[in-house]
């Protein structure tokens, strides 16, 4: 029988403890449940560990059942800390444990960063001068403050654009979180800002003034004093860290620069530190994940070792060789090859067609095919870079009764901006839509409700006519604020207008409202060239707007009679939402240059490498199928119809990797 030998150090001094573990007596056949990787990684116990989990390759498992063999082998479960990004994944985990294990594994300290730090910090506050009693903003708490801040601060004049209360707590806790300045953050982000800089910062400072006169903590002061608080090493930091003998991080790819910072100091003493994640899956940049933090792990913790889980148990052999072959030309990376021994699986399909909307209809005509095959809709999403991307196929989806629900982004009819151009339409073939005209109205500077309201009166009872040439009512005439609204109703009203010059029309006019009315109007615009280039297939306004107008027809697969099927649907959504999900089959659209990867990534290496690991998360998605589509031909209004380029990621990709399709009508 061979037994293996665990200490514990004690850091207060004294004799070392050591826990012998009796595997004979362990209730769990941890070598025969695990595969020879996941196994290594659960029997490591003390020093510094990363586990480069692959997609599908059982992570979840294997931090499982480390939990219950470290109890198993004797470890107090309160000195176990496993650190997750949401709370229903430690709950899973600790569920699961305890169901593998027993009760025990209920008792370990598991939560998300925000939800551990503020258990620490209440426990300790008067170590470290917090007010027992401070209270926890969320999101809109904090931009409710903002906002307060905003409008009493004098800063703000109406002859000036300053960002609204959203875009400044974004800038202010970008900042945090990635350890950049303030002033970098807008220069990268919002430069349109950048005349503000100064009165921004101030505005900053009465923020941080103001939580700390009212003993208020946001999600990112959380951390911040937390981090004080372990680095500080006072007598009570000690005795809170000495207490922890096990961190675990999930996800540490997508841990930001403060997190790292946190992890680093909550093993400052005992050095027992087991992080899990995939380089390849860090794609959350933009909300300040650091992709840094897992390449640089063995160089911030000493004697680390890597333990690389690379067996895959979603997805068939063609999917993982092509998805290997899309991260094998990553500049920085941990060196894996993801494999199976499921067999069977046809190749991927590359799949070029002659424009958007016979994309569309590929899809559409392959998700049908599959449905009748007895593939669910709930086992198939479309996967897209952008939500902007599905638009087209949205309405085709619509026509073609398939119900589907959008994740990651809103609808196309649901975004605010696209919602203002299509009121101006709504104006023009309804005059009488009164809650367009509302929506339009209060888009103007000086327009309140009861303004509105009034101007609405006006129209509802005749007095104003979208017939007539406002030069001639003298209601309207000189109203600086609306006339000019007025005129392009009447011209819009011209009968030998297509849908497209109708609404070429109204976003010409709506530009210097939107420019005014959205802070983030740059990332916005595309939406509104989107919207163009769809009314260029209408030849008449009722059809677009009545194409526009449905929603999902969810309720309509009551009439298949089979109640277990009436919340079916197909999955639309952006990658970044996709992250952690799997399907039978996956539709991967509009892989082309500058869409995918984006054109805003051409600027910096660093942002083309995620587009990269993007990719591959869309890709690793797919357990059986794999589509991914590209129309040849994009119209662009001032460009016309232009050549487009497939994506970049797909040059290497061979014939033994995918097989190629060609969809011309």
């Amino acid at each position: 029988m061979k037994f293996e030998k665990y200490k514990l150090k004690n850091i207060s001094g004294g004799n070392e403890q050591i826990v012998i573990a009796d595997e004979s007596k362990f209730t769990i056949d941890y070598k025969n449940l695990l595969n020879p990787a996941q196994y290594d990684a659960v029997c490591a116990t003390e020093g510094a560990f990363l586990i480069i989990a692959g997609a599908g390759t059982g992570k979840t498992r294997a931090l499982v059942y480390r939990v219950a063999r470290l109890i198993e082998s004797g470890y107090d479960p309160s000195s176990i800390l496993l650190l997750t990004f949401t709370r229903k994944a430690a709950r899973e985990m600790m569920n699961r444990a305890s169901v593998l294990l027993d009760a025990r594994c209920a008792k370990i300290n598991g939560g998300t960063f925000h939800s551990f730090a503020n258990a620490t910090l209440r426990k300790y506050c008067n170590h470290i001068n917090l007010n027992p009693g401070f209270t926890i903003l969320d999101q809109g708490d904090s931009e409710d403050v903002i906002n307060l801040i905003r409008a009493q601060s004098g800063l703000v004049t109406k002859d000036k654009r300053f960002p609204n209360k959203s875009t400044l707590l974004r800038i202010y806790s970008l900042s945090i979180n990635t350890g950049r300045t303030f002033e970098d953050v807008v220069i990268t982000e919002f430069p349109h800002f950048y005349a503000y800089m100064s009165e921004i910062g101030q505005m900053f400072n009465m923020y941080i003034n103001y939580k700390q006169r009212n003993s208020l903590l946001d999600y990112d002061d959380l951390l911040l004093h937390l981090l004080k608080f372990l680095t500080d090493l006072s007598p009570a930091a000690k005795n809170f860290l000495s207490g922890i003998k096990f961190v675990m991080v999930d996800e540490y790819q997508d841990t930001n620069k403060l997190q790292g910072e946190v992890t680093q100091a909550l093993t400052a003493l005992t050095k027992n530190i087991m992080v899990v994640g995939d380089d390849a899956q860090s794609i959350y940049a933009f909300r300040g994940a650091n992709f840094k933090n897992i390449i640089d792990f063995p160089k911030l913790f000493e004697n680390v070792q890597i333990i690389k889980l690379e067996e895959n148990y979603r997805s068939t052999p063609s999917i993982l060789d092509f998805a290997n072959k899309i991260y094998e030309s990553a500049v920085e990376k941990f060196e894996k090859n993801l494999f199976t021994y499921r067999s069977g699986g046809e190749l991927p399909a590359i799949v070029a067609t002659l424009n958007d909307n016979l994309q569309s209809k590929f899809i559409i005509d392959q998700v049908l095919e599959l449905r009748e095959q007895g593939v669910p809709l709930k086992e198939m999403a479309v996967l897209f870079r952008s939500s902007f991307f599905s638009f087209d196929l949205e309405i085709e989806l619509n026509k073609a009764n398939i119900p589907f629900v959008k994740f990651g982004g809103m609808k196309f009819v649901e975004t605010a901006h696209i919602k203002d151009a299509i009121a101006f339409l709504r104006i023009t073939l309804n005059p009488t839509d009164m809650v367009s005209w509302y929506r339009i109205l209060l888009l103007h500077e000086g327009v309140g409700p009861k303004t509105a309201h009034r101007i609405m009166d006006l129209i509802t009872t005749g007095k104003i006519k979208m017939s007539e040439n406002p030069e001639s009512n003298s209601l309207i005439k000189g109203n600086e604020k609306i006339f000019p609204l007025f005129q392009l109703a009447f011209n819009l009203n011209k009968k030998s207008l297509t849908p497209t010059d109708m609404a070429q029309m109204a976003l010409d006019y709506y530009m210097p409202l939107f420019h005014n009315k959205y802070d983030d109007f740059n990332k916005r615009r595309k939406d509104l060239e989107i919207f163009l280039n769809i009314t260029e297939n209408y030849r008449d306004l009722e059809n677009l707007l009545a194409d526009m107008a449905i929603e999902p027809p969810i309720d309509s697969v009551v009439d298949i009679g089979d109640e277990d099927k009436q919340d079916e649907y197909l999955t639309l959504s952006t990658i970044h939402s996709a992250k952690g999900l799997e399907w039978h089959t996956v539709f991967i659209i509009h892989a082309i240059d500058g869409f995918f990867p984006f054109s805003k990534a051409f600027d910096s290496l660093e942002n083309l490498e995620e587009e990269r690991r993007l990719m591959y998360v869309a890709v690793t998605r797919a357990k059986q199928n794999l589509f991914i589509s590209y129309p040849m031909n994009i119209y662009d209004r001032e460009a016309g119809t232009t050549y487009s380029k497939p994506s970049r990621f797909l040059n290497n990709i061979t014939s033994t990797q995918a097989r190629g399709l060609l969809l011309e009508e």
